[in-house]
């Protein structure tokens, strides 16, 4: 038996959701992961962990040949409907605006409400010094307009997030309520190496840039492969102090990533 078939079924099946030009690489980072730490795939199966559905690698959607940054952040929504493998891409939401503002799906993911509201500030709709009440309802009044300029929803932006060349990571691919994320990052740190090594083979004229935010993603910075990349780093979004994050704004700004496609 090779050692790719050793691996559980069900991560096996997981990397369906993959596009094929990864893998070979993801089979690659498993292998190392499990030979730093034998169990840990095992036993990372035989109990409930997020997310669902065989989407552990879905946000390895995105061929290998068009990544351009890789954004880390901390590991998956702990909840069911949300936690999709791409990160900050929340499942349980669609449409983005509600009649005061950001809908109360988005306002419930503290992270993702925070970057929407970072955007909206580099993109000029919000003064960082007034990013609620009436200021959202403006913004909402905007989103309201036949023909608006903004977009409507969440699929859209994860959908101009991909086309920009961003790989949607976690630093722990995994939610588990008996396991500090913190943990299972570290545990994902050999997966990562494999990841980073053939990006850095793959585009050895331009490599992508590390997105690092927060404290569990700046892990990263540990991998060997990880020194020949460029690295930005941030607080992570579920701090207030995101949204008025200058070198963010100055970032996403070019991107116009809340422009609508029409």
């Amino acid at each position: 038996m090779s050692a790719v078939a050793a691996l559980p079924e069900e991560i096996r099946l997981s990397l369906q959701h993959a596009h094929s030009s990864w893998h070979a690489v993801l089979e690659q980072g498993l292998l190392a992961l499990q030979q730093a730490q034998p169990a840990y795939l095992s036993d990372l199966c035989a109990q409930p962990y997020l997310p669902t559905e065989h989407r552990l690698f879905a946000a390895f959607a995105v061929p290998r040949d068009q990544v351009r940054y890789v954004l880390i952040g901390e590991g998956p929504y702990p909840r069911e409907q949300s936690a999709t493998g791409v990160s900050f891409m929340d499942g349980a939401v669609s449409e983005i605006w509600s009649d005061t503002g950001l809908s109360k799906k988005v306002n419930r993911a503290t992270s993702l409400r925070n970057f929407f509201k970072m955007l909206l500030v580099a993109d000029g709709y919000l003064d960082e010094s007034a990013t609620s009440g009436d200021a959202m309802q403006g913004v909402a009044h905007i989103a309201a307009q036949p023909g608006s300029p903004l977009i409507q929803h969440l699929d859209e932006l994860q959908q101009k997030m991909q086309q920009q060349g961003f790989l949607l990571l976690n630093a722990s691919l995994v939610f588990r309520d008996h396991v500090a994320p913190v943990k299972d990052g570290v545990s994902w740190l050999p997966f990562l190496q494999q990841v980073l090594l053939a990006l850095a083979a793959d585009q050895n004229d331009r490599l992508p840039s590390l997105v690092l935010w927060g404290k569990i993603a700046e892990q990263v910075k540990k991998i060997p492969a990880a020194s020949a990349f460029a690295h930005i780093v941030a607080e992570h979004p579920y701090n207030l102090s995101f949204i008025a994050n200058r070198e963010m704004q100055d970032f996403f700004r070019p991107m116009q990533l809340l422009k609508s496609f029409s």
